[in-house]
């Protein structure tokens, strides 16, 4: 049986994003991880139906099921196959918290890219017509 890997989509951009994956890449992962850094890589998010702004403004994690997790859910997705902060997913999800830590990432999200993109695409080239 092969395993699926997962694909996070992260902002290698963003010094704090880039911090953070550069912590989770050093883990060893039950499974392959494709990470997929969409400032360097416009088309590694080919075929998951986002456009690179989209991508850069919330986590995304392609689940070994193939499903695409958002925002807190793309951590846990990624937190359940690392050491060290598989608890951390499970934890959250038996306290019932993942709704109101979702809202909260989102928010923090939400500010964070306005900060960092005031004009809305982070200094991305632009699309060719």
């Amino acid at each position: 049986m092969k395993i699926q890997e997962l694909t996070v989509l992260y902002d290698g951009g963003c010094p704090l994003c880039s911090r953070e994956i550069h912590h989770y890449r050093r883990l060893a992962s039950a499974r392959p991880v494709r990470w997929v850094d969409v400032t360097q890589d416009p088309d590694g998010i080919k075929g998951f139906g986002l456009d690179q702004t989209e991508a850069l403004q919330l986590f995304h994690v392609i689940d070994a099921n193939g499903a695409m997790q958002i925002g807190l859910r793309a951590f846990m997705a990624l937190w359940s196959e690392l050491p060290g902060y598989r608890w951390l997913s499970i934890t959250i999800r038996k306290l019932g918290a993942e709704d109101w830590l979702d809202r909260l990432y989102r928010r923090f999200a939400a500010w964070h890219f306005r900060r960092r993109c005031p004009d809305g695409v982070c200094g991305l080239p632009e699309k060719s017509p």
